[in-house]
């Protein structure tokens, strides 16, 4: 009970200091909303470039065509090497007698030129279709899968798929900096803003001191007042995160630029990236402000 009650204690002690400074408390409320509605927007923009990645491995393949004289056993071969490369996720294949009827069932045309081939006079190819565990690294594995015997050539939509690969790494570490760099400035501001109550309260805090009162219990305040001030300013962000993203994704029809960038659903990621702001808001304010304490008062 006792605990119970000193808590109690420190969490009214906490917001009497921020009502009683609340031009500075307001500020950095204000400074904190801001910044963490740009990390809301970087954290967003990181999770669909995520998203789209994973969709994009998902339906992207590669095609392994191989040299026209290759035999079934050459393509069983293969088919074993292939299944040695980390990247490969899954591997189908089709013989070129499958090829030929599978396009001898499309068009009259294709039948009648095809009837009369034999196994031996068949110029088609055997064809490997795969999909890989990561899209970053497709060149490399693309590269790899050209260097087995008897494979003659490996296409995947290199330029287009290299191109958005490419970008789409770059956004996503651009974004991961930004939410890093956010982060820091959002624990600077309300760090800032516990220096100058601390300022404002020296004299409590020495007279405090002199009789006897524990570090943990001079810090408990100052922690509780940058955990409100994270909360509280957190608070907006969470609100134009969840209705913001919900109107964005109904006025585009759940996709951006084109078809192929898919947004991820509001229902759950919404409410995913409040509570993580909720938290960011937390834990920066109570870190700030244990730093504030602990490097300005030497408790």
């Amino acid at each position: 009970m006792k605990v119970f009650r000193i808590l109690v204690r420190n969490i009214k002690s906490a917001f009497k200091s921020v009502i009683r400074n609340f031009s500075l408390s307001f500020a950095s409320i204000i400074c904190t909303t801001i910044t963490l509605i740009l990390v809301s927007i970087a954290i967003i923009i990181t999770a669909n470039v995520n998203n789209f990645t994973k969709d994009l491995e998902n339906d992207l393949t590669i095609m392994v065509f191989l040299d026209r004289n290759a035999s079934i056993d050459d393509a069983n071969i293969i088919r074993n090497e292939l299944e040695e490369i980390k990247n490969v996720d899954s591997i189908s294949f089709e013989s070129k007698e499958d090829v030929k009827n599978e396009m001898k069932n499309e068009s009259e045309i294709f039948n009648t030129i095809m009837d009369s081939w034999t196994e031996e006079n068949n110029p088609l190819q055997h064809e490997f279709s795969l999909k890989v565990k990561d899209a970053t690294i497709i060149r490399k594995t693309a590269n790899q899968i050209k260097k087995i015997e008897k494979v003659d050539s490996v296409k995947y939509g290199e330029d287009i798929i290299d191109q958005m690969v490419n970008i789409f790494s770059v956004v996503q570490k651009a974004t991961i900096g930004i939410v890093i760099a956010l982060i820091l400035v959002t624990a600077f501001l309300i760090s800032n803003t516990i220096k100058l109550t601390i300022f404002s309260r020296k004299n409590e805090i020495e007279i405090m001191r002199l009789v006897g009162t524990s570090n943990v219990v001079i810090r408990l305040p100052f922690l509780f007042e940058g955990f409100i001030l994270g909360i509280i300013g957190a608070i907006i962000p969470i609100v134009i995160t969840i209705y913001g993203y919900m109107i964005i994704y109904e006025k585009t029809g759940g996709y951006l630029f084109s078809s192929m960038i898919k947004m991820i659903k509001p229902f759950n990621f919404v409410f995913q990236v409040s509570i993580l702001l909720l938290i960011i808001g937390a834990v920066v304010g109570m870190i700030s402000s244990y730093r504030s304490v602990r490097k300005y008062l030497k408790v």
